[in-house]
């Protein structure tokens, strides 16, 4: 951190200078004082956000630039899926505890065996078609329907057809639910 810290000076005098902008017109443009600006570029003066930040829109270049940020290189998150039983799993969040997100890959099944454990779980089902044992209920989901229940009560999934359905899951461990935002409701006047 120190290295990347007194790099910053001699990357600002550079860019300064490539723009042809004197430390007065810089000070100008930033509100910057000259002296701040000279310590800054210097040494003497640690960076901060609060002197970087007009130094970049006065030189019209990225923060990233000024600091010298390694390049981030590929933006595709690769994720890694895991077998869970005859389940293919994607987690698709990576902090622990709260709600979880995740893809499942679900195959076909045998017969149902309902089981329950803690927590709130939200499915929507990408493609295939989803056989859900809920309680007393018995449903088939298709593409682009959702259902949420409270995992304590007895509970199974499984593909309703001979090939796999795919699914997205919001699963809150302690029982979290999901908070989904109504449609406004129309006033008197529309």
């Amino acid at each position: 951190m120190d290295d990347v810290l007194a790099a910053v000076g001699p990357r600002l005098r550079q860019i300064r200078k490539q723009r042809q902008c004197t430390l007065s017109e810089l000070s100008r443009r930033t509100g910057i004082s000259v002296s701040t600006l000279s310590r800054l570029e210097g040494g003497q003066r640690r960076p901060s956000l609060e002197l970087l930040l007009p130094i970049a829109q006065a030189h019209q270049v990225p923060l990233d630039e000024l600091v010298g940020a390694p390049k981030v290189g590929d933006p595709r998150v690769r994720l890694e899926p895991v077998q869970y039983g005859d389940n293919t799993v994607v987690p698709l969040t990576r902090r622990p505890g709260g709600l979880q997100a995740y893809k499942m890959v679900i195959p076909p099944r045998g017969e149902p065996d309902p089981r329950t454990h803690e927590g709130y779980e939200w499915l929507y089902v990408l493609n295939g078609r989803l056989r859900l044992v809920l309680a007393e209920h018995d449903v088939v989901l298709g593409p682009g329907e959702a259902a949420e229940f409270d995992t304590r009560q007895p509970h199974w999934f499984g593909s309703a057809d001979d090939s796999p359905a795919e699914i997205l899951s919001l699963f809150g461990p302690q029982g979290e639910r999901m908070h989904v935002r109504a449609r406004p409701r129309k006033s008197a006047e529309d």
